[in-house]
Protein backbone atom coordinates (compact mmCIF):
# COMPACT_ATOMS: atom_id res chain seq x y z
CA UNK A 1 0.00 0.00 0.00
CA UNK A 2 1.05 3.57 -0.62
CA UNK A 3 -0.23 6.94 0.67
CA UNK A 4 1.09 10.43 1.19
CA UNK A 5 0.50 10.73 4.95
CA UNK A 6 0.12 7.77 7.31
CA UNK A 7 -1.78 8.72 10.46
CA UNK A 8 -1.30 6.52 13.53
CA UNK A 9 -4.34 6.83 15.77
CA UNK A 10 -8.02 7.36 14.96
CA UNK A 11 -8.98 9.72 17.79
CA UNK A 12 -9.98 13.36 17.28
CA UNK A 13 -6.53 14.63 16.31
CA UNK A 14 -5.92 11.88 13.75
CA UNK A 15 -9.39 12.23 12.28
CA UNK A 16 -9.19 16.02 12.09
CA UNK A 17 -5.79 15.91 10.39
CA UNK A 18 -7.06 13.34 7.89
CA UNK A 19 -10.15 15.46 7.22
CA UNK A 20 -8.20 18.66 6.57
CA UNK A 21 -5.69 16.91 4.32
CA UNK A 22 -8.24 14.94 2.30
CA UNK A 23 -10.28 18.08 1.69
CA UNK A 24 -7.10 19.58 0.21
CA UNK A 25 -6.47 16.57 -2.02
CA UNK A 26 -3.74 14.97 0.11
CA UNK A 27 -4.17 11.22 0.58
CA UNK A 28 -4.09 9.66 4.04
CA UNK A 29 -4.52 6.27 5.68
CA UNK A 30 -5.60 6.23 9.35
CA UNK A 31 -4.51 3.23 11.43
CA UNK A 32 -6.34 2.60 14.72
CA UNK A 33 -5.84 -0.17 17.27
CA UNK A 34 -9.41 -0.12 18.58
CA UNK A 35 -12.74 -0.52 16.83
CA UNK A 36 -14.74 2.53 15.81
CA UNK A 37 -17.35 1.66 18.44
CA UNK A 38 -14.66 1.64 21.13
CA UNK A 39 -13.28 5.00 20.02
CA UNK A 40 -16.78 6.48 20.15
CA UNK A 41 -17.38 5.06 23.63
CA UNK A 42 -14.60 7.11 25.23
CA UNK A 43 -15.94 9.77 27.60
CA UNK A 44 -13.86 12.93 27.48
CA UNK A 45 -14.20 16.62 28.23
CA UNK A 46 -16.04 18.96 25.95
CA UNK A 47 -14.94 22.60 26.34
CA UNK A 48 -13.78 23.80 22.92
CA UNK A 49 -11.66 26.89 22.46
CA UNK A 50 -12.60 29.35 19.73
CA UNK A 51 -9.69 28.13 17.56
CA UNK A 52 -10.93 24.53 17.81
CA UNK A 53 -14.42 25.64 16.82
CA UNK A 54 -12.99 27.52 13.82
CA UNK A 55 -10.88 24.53 12.75
CA UNK A 56 -13.82 22.10 12.92
CA UNK A 57 -15.86 24.47 10.79
CA UNK A 58 -12.95 24.78 8.34
CA UNK A 59 -12.79 20.99 8.16
CA UNK A 60 -16.48 20.77 7.23
CA UNK A 61 -17.27 18.95 10.48
CA UNK A 62 -18.83 21.74 12.53
CA UNK A 63 -22.46 21.90 11.42
CA UNK A 64 -23.94 19.77 14.23
CA UNK A 65 -21.70 21.47 16.78
CA UNK A 66 -23.10 24.83 15.70
CA UNK A 67 -26.66 23.53 16.06
CA UNK A 68 -26.34 21.54 19.27
CA UNK A 69 -23.32 22.98 21.09
CA UNK A 70 -23.59 25.50 23.91
CA UNK A 71 -21.58 28.72 23.64
CA UNK A 72 -20.42 29.79 27.09
CA UNK A 73 -19.63 33.42 27.86
CA UNK A 74 -17.97 32.68 31.19
CA UNK A 75 -17.38 30.31 34.09
CA UNK A 76 -17.52 30.35 37.88
CA UNK A 77 -14.83 29.72 40.48
CA UNK A 78 -15.97 29.20 44.05
CA UNK A 79 -14.22 29.36 47.41
CA UNK A 80 -15.41 30.00 50.97
CA UNK A 81 -19.05 29.92 49.76
CA UNK A 82 -18.32 32.76 47.32
CA UNK A 83 -18.97 32.49 43.57
CA UNK A 84 -16.62 34.41 41.28
CA UNK A 85 -17.77 34.74 37.68
CA UNK A 86 -15.24 35.40 34.93
CA UNK A 87 -17.11 36.92 31.99
CA UNK A 88 -15.12 35.89 28.92
CA UNK A 89 -16.89 38.30 26.59
CA UNK A 90 -16.33 41.23 28.90
CA UNK A 91 -12.75 40.30 29.76
CA UNK A 92 -11.37 39.38 26.32
CA UNK A 93 -14.21 39.39 23.76
CA UNK A 94 -14.26 35.62 23.14
CA UNK A 95 -16.28 32.56 24.16
CA UNK A 96 -15.92 28.77 24.37
CA UNK A 97 -18.22 26.03 23.08
CA UNK A 98 -19.43 23.19 25.30
CA UNK A 99 -19.72 20.15 23.02
CA UNK A 100 -18.59 16.67 24.04
CA UNK A 101 -15.42 15.17 22.60
CA UNK A 102 -17.36 12.02 21.74
CA UNK A 103 -19.63 14.14 19.55
CA UNK A 104 -16.63 15.82 17.92
CA UNK A 105 -15.24 12.37 17.11
CA UNK A 106 -18.59 11.19 15.73
CA UNK A 107 -18.83 14.28 13.50
CA UNK A 108 -15.30 13.75 12.20
CA UNK A 109 -16.01 10.08 11.41
CA UNK A 110 -19.13 11.12 9.49
CA UNK A 111 -17.17 13.77 7.58
CA UNK A 112 -14.44 11.24 6.79
CA UNK A 113 -16.99 8.72 5.55
CA UNK A 114 -18.47 11.36 3.24
CA UNK A 115 -15.02 11.88 1.71
CA UNK A 116 -14.31 8.16 1.42
CA UNK A 117 -11.18 8.44 3.57
CA UNK A 118 -9.33 5.22 4.37
CA UNK A 119 -9.47 3.95 7.97
CA UNK A 120 -8.10 0.60 9.13
CA UNK A 121 -9.24 -0.49 12.59
CA UNK A 122 -7.99 -3.38 14.72
CA UNK A 123 -4.31 -3.01 13.84
CA UNK A 124 -1.67 -4.63 16.07
CA UNK A 125 2.13 -4.62 16.37
CA UNK A 126 2.52 -1.28 14.58
CA UNK A 127 6.15 -0.44 13.72
CA UNK A 128 7.47 2.73 12.09
CA UNK A 129 10.40 2.31 9.70
CA UNK A 130 13.12 4.48 8.09
CA UNK A 131 11.98 7.70 9.78
CA UNK A 132 15.25 9.49 8.97
CA UNK A 133 15.61 7.93 5.55
CA UNK A 134 14.13 8.34 2.09
CA UNK A 135 11.47 5.61 2.33
CA UNK A 136 9.43 5.85 5.54
CA UNK A 137 6.82 3.15 6.07
CA UNK A 138 4.53 1.56 8.63
CA UNK A 139 3.96 -2.15 9.20
CA UNK A 140 1.23 -3.80 11.26
CA UNK A 141 -0.67 -7.04 11.78
CA UNK A 142 -4.40 -7.54 11.42
CA UNK A 143 -6.44 -10.75 11.53
CA UNK A 144 -3.31 -12.89 11.34
CA UNK A 145 -1.84 -11.11 8.30
CA UNK A 146 1.02 -8.59 8.03
CA UNK A 147 0.80 -5.35 6.06
CA UNK A 148 3.12 -2.53 4.95
CA UNK A 149 2.19 1.07 4.10
CA UNK A 150 4.72 3.25 2.29
CA UNK A 151 4.33 7.00 2.75
CA UNK A 152 5.97 10.41 2.64
CA UNK A 153 5.23 11.37 6.25
CA UNK A 154 3.85 9.81 9.42
CA UNK A 155 1.65 11.67 11.92
CA UNK A 156 1.77 10.11 15.38
CA UNK A 157 -1.68 10.76 16.86
CA UNK A 158 -1.79 7.56 18.92
CA UNK A 159 -1.84 8.93 22.44
CA UNK A 160 0.40 8.69 25.47
CA UNK A 161 0.78 4.90 25.29
CA UNK A 162 1.18 4.68 21.52
CA UNK A 163 4.17 3.60 19.48
CA UNK A 164 4.91 6.94 17.80
CA UNK A 165 6.69 8.81 20.58
CA UNK A 166 8.70 5.72 21.50
CA UNK A 167 9.92 5.55 17.89
CA UNK A 168 12.08 8.61 18.58
CA UNK A 169 15.38 7.35 20.08
CA UNK A 170 15.63 7.73 23.85
CA UNK A 171 18.82 9.75 23.60
CA UNK A 172 17.15 12.23 21.23
CA UNK A 173 13.94 12.65 23.22
CA UNK A 174 13.52 14.87 26.26
CA UNK A 175 10.48 14.40 28.49
CA UNK A 176 9.09 16.68 31.18
CA UNK A 177 6.56 15.32 33.65
CA UNK A 178 4.70 16.30 36.80
CA UNK A 179 2.41 13.71 38.38
CA UNK A 180 -0.20 15.15 40.73
CA UNK A 181 -0.97 13.32 44.01
CA UNK A 182 -4.70 12.96 43.30
CA UNK A 183 -7.20 12.11 40.59
CA UNK A 184 -10.67 13.17 39.44
CA UNK A 185 -13.61 10.90 40.12
CA UNK A 186 -16.07 11.70 37.34
CA UNK A 187 -19.75 10.83 37.11
CA UNK A 188 -21.97 11.20 34.04
CA UNK A 189 -25.69 11.39 34.82
CA UNK A 190 -28.89 12.04 32.89
CA UNK A 191 -29.78 15.03 35.04
CA UNK A 192 -30.08 18.76 34.30
CA UNK A 193 -26.89 20.76 34.96
CA UNK A 194 -26.93 22.59 38.26
CA UNK A 195 -25.91 25.85 36.51
CA UNK A 196 -25.71 27.07 32.91
CA UNK A 197 -21.94 27.56 33.15
CA UNK A 198 -19.10 25.48 34.59
CA UNK A 199 -18.29 25.80 38.30
CA UNK A 200 -14.74 25.13 39.53
CA UNK A 201 -14.85 24.75 43.32
CA UNK A 202 -12.00 25.08 45.82
CA UNK A 203 -13.02 23.51 49.14
CA UNK A 204 -11.18 22.24 52.25
CA UNK A 205 -12.41 18.73 51.38
CA UNK A 206 -10.94 19.01 47.87
CA UNK A 207 -11.68 20.28 44.39
CA UNK A 208 -15.01 19.80 42.58
CA UNK A 209 -16.26 20.63 39.10
CA UNK A 210 -19.82 20.95 37.85
CA UNK A 211 -20.09 20.76 34.07
CA UNK A 212 -22.54 19.60 31.41
CA UNK A 213 -22.99 18.02 28.00
CA UNK A 214 -26.57 19.06 27.21
CA UNK A 215 -29.77 20.11 29.07
CA UNK A 216 -30.29 16.57 30.37
CA UNK A 217 -26.72 15.27 30.63
CA UNK A 218 -24.36 16.46 33.36
CA UNK A 219 -20.74 15.70 34.15
CA UNK A 220 -19.47 16.17 37.70
CA UNK A 221 -16.04 15.59 39.26
CA UNK A 222 -14.49 15.51 42.70
CA UNK A 223 -10.83 15.31 43.71
CA UNK A 224 -9.94 11.93 45.25
CA UNK A 225 -6.73 10.21 46.40
CA UNK A 226 -4.94 8.08 43.81
CA UNK A 227 -5.56 5.07 46.02
CA UNK A 228 -9.33 5.31 45.48
CA UNK A 229 -11.16 3.18 42.92
CA UNK A 230 -14.38 4.11 41.14
CA UNK A 231 -16.13 1.05 42.56
CA UNK A 232 -15.35 2.31 46.07
CA UNK A 233 -17.81 5.14 45.51
CA UNK A 234 -21.56 4.54 45.48
CA UNK A 235 -23.72 7.09 43.70
CA UNK A 236 -25.09 8.31 47.02
CA UNK A 237 -21.58 8.78 48.44
CA UNK A 238 -20.52 10.73 45.35
CA UNK A 239 -23.53 13.08 45.44
CA UNK A 240 -23.10 13.68 49.17
CA UNK A 241 -19.44 14.60 48.73
CA UNK A 242 -20.11 16.78 45.70
CA UNK A 243 -22.78 18.74 47.58
CA UNK A 244 -20.41 19.26 50.49
CA UNK A 245 -17.83 20.90 48.18
CA UNK A 246 -20.15 23.17 46.19
CA UNK A 247 -21.50 26.45 47.60
CA UNK A 248 -24.62 25.81 49.67
CA UNK A 249 -27.01 27.62 47.32
CA UNK A 250 -25.65 25.62 44.37
CA UNK A 251 -25.81 22.32 46.26
CA UNK A 252 -29.44 23.02 47.13
CA UNK A 253 -30.31 23.11 43.42
CA UNK A 254 -28.37 19.97 42.47
CA UNK A 255 -30.51 17.26 40.86
CA UNK A 256 -29.07 13.80 41.49
CA UNK A 257 -29.65 10.51 39.72
CA UNK A 258 -28.12 7.19 38.77
CA UNK A 259 -24.68 7.42 37.19
CA UNK A 260 -24.37 6.12 33.64
CA UNK A 261 -20.56 6.28 33.72
CA UNK A 262 -18.12 6.53 36.61
CA UNK A 263 -14.33 6.60 36.41
CA UNK A 264 -11.21 8.04 38.01
CA UNK A 265 -8.67 9.93 35.90
CA UNK A 266 -5.17 10.58 37.28
CA UNK A 267 -3.75 14.05 36.70
CA UNK A 268 -0.38 14.65 35.11
CA UNK A 269 1.47 17.27 33.09
CA UNK A 270 3.71 15.83 30.39
CA UNK A 271 5.61 17.18 27.38
CA UNK A 272 7.93 15.32 25.02
CA UNK A 273 10.38 17.19 22.81
CA UNK A 274 10.99 17.37 19.89
CA UNK A 275 7.70 16.89 18.06
CA UNK A 276 9.47 15.95 14.83
CA UNK A 277 11.89 13.14 14.08
CA UNK A 278 12.59 12.92 10.36
CA UNK A 279 9.35 11.95 8.66
CA UNK A 280 7.51 11.54 11.98
CA UNK A 281 5.43 14.30 13.58
CA UNK A 282 3.81 13.93 17.01
CA UNK A 283 0.33 15.35 17.64
CA UNK A 284 -1.94 15.49 20.68
CA UNK A 285 -1.54 13.11 23.61
CA UNK A 286 1.39 11.38 21.91
CA UNK A 287 3.33 14.56 22.64
CA UNK A 288 1.70 16.13 25.69
CA UNK A 289 -0.78 15.59 28.52
CA UNK A 290 -2.37 18.35 30.59
CA UNK A 291 -4.55 18.14 33.68
CA UNK A 292 -8.19 18.68 32.67
CA UNK A 293 -8.51 21.69 34.99
CA UNK A 294 -7.82 24.20 32.23
CA UNK A 295 -9.76 22.35 29.49
CA UNK A 296 -6.71 22.17 27.21
CA UNK A 297 -6.26 18.53 26.17
CA UNK A 298 -8.35 18.35 22.99
CA UNK A 299 -7.69 21.99 22.21
CA UNK A 300 -3.92 21.50 22.23
CA UNK A 301 -4.34 18.49 19.95
CA UNK A 302 -6.29 20.56 17.44
CA UNK A 303 -3.69 23.34 17.50
CA UNK A 304 -1.01 20.74 16.75
CA UNK A 305 -3.13 19.57 13.83
CA UNK A 306 -3.47 23.14 12.59
CA UNK A 307 0.29 23.70 12.49
CA UNK A 308 1.01 20.29 10.95
CA UNK A 309 -1.72 20.50 8.31
CA UNK A 310 -0.53 23.96 7.28
CA UNK A 311 3.01 22.65 6.97
CA UNK A 312 1.93 19.68 4.88
CA UNK A 313 -0.21 21.86 2.61
CA UNK A 314 2.72 24.20 2.01
CA UNK A 315 4.98 21.22 1.28
CA UNK A 316 2.67 19.59 -1.25
CA UNK A 317 1.19 22.70 -2.86
CA UNK A 318 4.15 25.07 -2.89
CA UNK A 319 7.19 22.83 -2.34
CA UNK A 320 7.79 24.94 0.78
CA UNK A 321 9.35 22.98 3.70
CA UNK A 322 9.35 25.86 6.18
CA UNK A 323 6.06 24.92 7.86
CA UNK A 324 7.22 21.37 8.54
CA UNK A 325 10.65 22.56 9.63
CA UNK A 326 9.11 24.96 12.17
CA UNK A 327 6.28 22.65 13.31
CA UNK A 328 7.91 21.49 16.53
CA UNK A 329 8.93 25.01 17.58
CA UNK A 330 5.52 26.58 16.84
CA UNK A 331 3.48 23.83 18.45
CA UNK A 332 5.67 23.65 21.55
CA UNK A 333 5.43 27.40 22.14
CA UNK A 334 1.65 27.11 22.43
CA UNK A 335 1.84 23.84 24.35
CA UNK A 336 3.99 25.33 27.09
CA UNK A 337 1.69 28.33 27.47
CA UNK A 338 -1.25 25.96 27.94
CA UNK A 339 0.82 23.88 30.36
CA UNK A 340 1.44 26.98 32.48
CA UNK A 341 -2.25 27.88 32.53
CA UNK A 342 -3.39 24.37 33.36
CA UNK A 343 -0.76 24.06 36.11
CA UNK A 344 -1.72 27.44 37.58
CA UNK A 345 -5.46 26.65 37.71
CA UNK A 346 -4.79 23.17 39.10
CA UNK A 347 -2.57 24.66 41.81
CA UNK A 348 -5.10 27.37 42.63
CA UNK A 349 -8.14 25.09 42.93
CA UNK A 350 -6.92 21.78 44.45
CA UNK A 351 -5.87 20.74 47.92
CA UNK A 352 -2.43 19.14 47.95
CA UNK A 353 -1.32 16.83 50.78
CA UNK A 354 1.71 19.01 51.48
CA UNK A 355 -0.20 22.33 51.51
CA UNK A 356 0.44 24.58 54.48
CA UNK A 357 -1.69 27.50 55.63
CA UNK A 358 0.64 29.71 53.59
CA UNK A 359 -0.23 27.79 50.41
CA UNK A 360 -3.94 28.04 51.14
CA UNK A 361 -3.63 31.75 51.71
CA UNK A 362 -1.95 32.06 48.31
CA UNK A 363 -4.97 30.29 46.77
CA UNK A 364 -7.29 32.79 48.44
CA UNK A 365 -5.24 35.69 47.11
CA UNK A 366 -5.27 34.29 43.56
CA UNK A 367 -9.04 33.86 43.66
CA UNK A 368 -9.52 37.31 45.17
CA UNK A 369 -7.52 38.80 42.31
CA UNK A 370 -9.92 37.17 39.83
CA UNK A 371 -12.83 38.64 41.78
CA UNK A 372 -11.45 42.19 41.97
CA UNK A 373 -8.81 42.76 39.27
CA UNK A 374 -9.89 43.21 35.62
CA UNK A 375 -6.34 42.46 34.44
CA UNK A 376 -6.35 39.10 36.23
CA UNK A 377 -9.74 38.23 34.70
CA UNK A 378 -8.51 39.24 31.24
CA UNK A 379 -5.45 37.00 31.52
CA UNK A 380 -7.57 34.09 32.76
CA UNK A 381 -10.19 34.57 30.04
CA UNK A 382 -7.63 34.87 27.23
CA UNK A 383 -5.97 31.63 28.28
CA UNK A 384 -9.23 29.77 28.91
CA UNK A 385 -10.78 30.70 25.55
CA UNK A 386 -7.47 30.01 23.80
CA UNK A 387 -4.42 31.98 22.76
CA UNK A 388 -4.21 32.76 19.01
CA UNK A 389 -2.75 30.14 16.67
Amino acid sequence: MRTQVAIIGGGPSGLLLSQLLNRAGIETVVLERQSRAHVLSRIRAGVLERCTVDLLNQAGAGARMQREGYPHDGCYLSSDQKMIRVDFQEACGHTVMVYGQTEVTRDLYDAQDALGATHIHGVENVVLHDLKGAAPSVTWDKDGESFRLECDFIAGCDGFHGVSRRSIPDNMRREYEKVYPFGWLGVLSETPPVRDELIYANHPRGFALASMRNPMLSRYYIQVPLSDKAEDWSDDAFWTELKARLPQDVAADLVTGASIEKSIAPLRSFVSEPLRWGALFLCGDAAHIVPPTGAKGLNLATSDVHYLSQGLLAHYNDNDPSGLDSYSQKALARIWKAMRFSWSVTTMMHRFPEHSEYDRQMQRVELDMLATDPTARKLFAENYTGTPL
